[in-house]
């Protein structure tokens, strides 16, 4: 615990990836004081094209009692 799930468009190296990993676990570790041993960060690539069914719908819209940080756009407006 915890897991942290990123969802993005594709296009992102490899090391931009592992940058962005490194900050999520030393914030992750810093803040909710856990060892790093118990972090796991996952990347899931969705295409620009699916990304209000795939990701917008499911995680966001009907979803927003689990969100910290809504974003600043619709799909669906």
């Amino acid at each position: 615990m915890p897991h942290v799930i990123v969802k993005l468009y594709p296009g992102r190296s490899e090391q931009a990836k592992r940058q962005l990993t490194d900050a999520i676990v030393k914030d992750v570790v810093s803040i909710i004081q856990c060892d790093e041993k118990a972090i796991s960060v996952a990347f899931e690539e969705v295409e620009p094209g699916d990304w209000a069914e795939k990701v917008y719908l499911p995680d966001i819209q009907n979803r927003k009692e689990t969100l910290y940080k809504e974003p600043g756009y619709d799909p669906f407006a």
